[in-house]
């Protein structure tokens, strides 16, 4: 087998999986992506960290919402890694639109109230777009 033939192959084989990548959305906008890390009151809490956890799931009832993901942070003795949070939320939107009316809506609006702003001392929310 020619070897240029051979490199054709191994870039195809790894070209194709990427192109399907959004084969659910074929005419979507590019997603919007939510990053929030959470530092609570009482750092290290499992209870608090749970309750923040618990409540960022029932994010996946509003409209525009493609997927929600929460957890605890890894320690990590790693320069580069900022292990100092409790949790992190992430959430993907259908567009930028979705997102805005996540914001707004009552699920949302009532978890900040209810439990983020009384458990959590620092907030910080990075949001990207694909």
């Amino acid at each position: 087998m020619n070897i240029k033939f051979l490199h054709i192959i191994i870039f195809v084989s790894f070209l194709l999986p990427a192109c399907q990548q959004d084969k659910d959305y074929p005419n979507a906008t590019p997603k919007v992506h939510h990053v929030v890390v959470c530092w609570l009151n009482k750092p290290g809490n499992k209870e608090a960290r749970w309750k923040v956890i618990e409540v960022s799931r029932g994010f996946s009832e509003i409209p525009g919402v493609i997927s929600v993901r929460a957890g605890r942070v890894i320690p990590s003795e790693r320069e580069i890694v900022d292990s100092s949070f409790d949790v992190a939320i992430y959430l993907s939107f259908e567009n930028e639109q979705k997102l805005f009316e996540y914001l707004n809506h009552p699920i949302h609006k009532k978890a900040v109230e209810e439990t983020l702003k009384p458990l959590v001392r620092k907030v910080v929310v990075y949001d990207f777009i694909e």
